[in-house]
């Protein structure tokens, strides 16, 4: 078995002059929630479309759940799921009647198809709202149905292009839940998204993407080692304290400290970080220099995309 359930060397995609794809590469575990980050723009949707042998890639090599792309997209087809970016689910039809609708559409038979859908409303957590119409649920409600569909065959591999974009909190938390499930019963998930949170809530490793090409891969926690470690910040309750603040937070930092003076906000990276704050607060204290706030703060995947890009997810380019 490939210790890769996804890879991809080289990927290259062109439309005319531009290149949605230019040398892409990709390798994702078995098992695992693999991300896959970058803007509207950046090739995200293209590679998850040539992975899933819905569009030919015009040069490079892949191979997906042990099956080539190019020379066997009937295999991978045979043993991928995909979910894109909006439900693809009946909402004049029941739950069940519509994850019985795919069981047939996928050969399985009558029987089959509604053991299947008794199975997959219980795995989806469905059950209370399985022979209710589909037009009555909520959005978070349709996009767990929507992978419910996907997995009618249960599926080595699942594609998940952007699968809570428009969602409330709640009904992503309840997406996320979802797929934690599905890749606790073996199944590989390359997830797609813009939401900087949802990669690192839910992959153990990320690719970053921008103009066609892969320029990072790493853990969340690597990525974000990229930028640095620990920072401490104070934001004072005056900006005349401000050069006092930072003389004291230069004692304990790696670095001359940043003073950000519109902010009243003084921040530099520490290495031993409680020991770092607690010698903050006390001086501050001692020497009876009063701040609104004091704390810790690990770098985020923002600062990652931002510190990679030059820019954020969002962009004015189409996907």
């Amino acid at each position: 078995m490939d210790e890769y359930a996804v890879s991809a060397e080289g990927l290259e995609k062109r439309y005319g002059d531009k290149r949605a794809l230019d040398g892409f590469d990709l390798a994702v575990r078995q098992g695992t929630v693999h991300g896959l980050l970058g803007p509207n723009g950046a090739g995200k949707t293209t590679a998850v479309r040539a992975l899933a042998t819905l569009l030919r890639f015009d040069g490079g090599r892949a191979r997906v759940a042990g099956a080539d792309v190019r020379r066997d997209p009937r295999q991978v087809r045979r043993r991928i799921g995909l979910t894109g970016q909006y439900a693809a689910v009946d909402e004049v039809l029941t739950g069940r009647q519509n994850l019985e609708m795919f069981g047939r559409l996928f050969h399985l038979g009558g029987r089959r198809a509604a053991l299947r859908a008794t199975e997959l409303l219980a795995q989806f957590d469905l059950v209370d709202a399985g022979d209710k119409g589909v037009g009555t649920y909520s959005g978070g409600m349709r996009r767990r149905l929507d992978l419910a569909a996907s997995m009618i065959l249960a599926p080595d591999v699942l594609f998940l292009d952007e699968p809570t974009t428009g969602l409330d909190p709640r009904s992503r938390g309840e997406v996320w839940d979802a797929v934690r499930r599905l890749v606790a019963g073996g199944t590989t998930v390359l997830l797609t998204t813009q939401y900087l949170e949802e990669a690192d809530r839910l992959a153990s490793r990320i690719t970053v993407i921008d103009q066609g090409r892969a320029i990072a891969d790493d853990t969340p926690d690597g990525l974000k080692n990229r930028v640095g470690g620990d920072r401490i910040e104070v934001v004072a309750r005056e900006a005349a304290d401000l050069p006092a603040i930072a003389k004291t937070v230069a004692r304990v930092a790696d670095t001359d400290p940043t003073t950000d003076e519109p902010e009243r906000r003084v921040h530099a990276p520490v290495t031993d970080r409680v020991a770092a704050l607690t010698e903050v607060a006390r001086t501050l204290q001692d020497e009876r220099i009063p701040v609104e706030d004091i704390g810790l703060r690990r770098p985020s995947l923002d600062d990652v995309f931002l510190r990679l890009t030059g820019h954020g997810t969002q962009t004015e380019e189409a996907a």
